[in-house]
């Protein structure tokens, strides 16, 4: 029951903090200069979650031959640039990433 009511706690208090920026930003207009900054957070966040989790390995910058994620993420940048398709990019980049898992154990 403890679990249930620490879960429900969490949902309530995501859903109230998203709401309150929907209800704030519905009746105040921001500045078309802070309008244009907030178009690079997506991506900005997206960037550093991407590439710590393909560059970092066991707290240290690996960017070996023996960085299967590293690798991976590369393929998947190249499929990504050459096709526009994210789920052939997803698809390439897990394939690879598990084909070089089993050649690497």
């Amino acid at each position: 029951m403890e679990l249930w009511i620490i879960l429900i706690a969490i949902g309530l208090i995501t859903y109230a903090t998203r709401l309150s920026f929907i209800l704030l930003f519905g009746h105040i207009s921001l500045p078309k200069l802070v309008q244009q900054m907030l178009r690079y957070v997506p991506p900005t966040v997206l960037s550093a979650i991407i590439f710590t989790e393909l560059l970092v390995r066991e707290g240290a910058v690996d960017l070996s031959l023996s960085n299967a994620r590293l690798l991976a993420g590369l393929l998947a940048a190249l499929v990504a640039w050459r096709t526009n398709n994210v789920l052939l990019t997803i698809a390439a980049g897990m394939a690879a990433l598990l084909l070089i898992q089993w050649i690497m154990v």
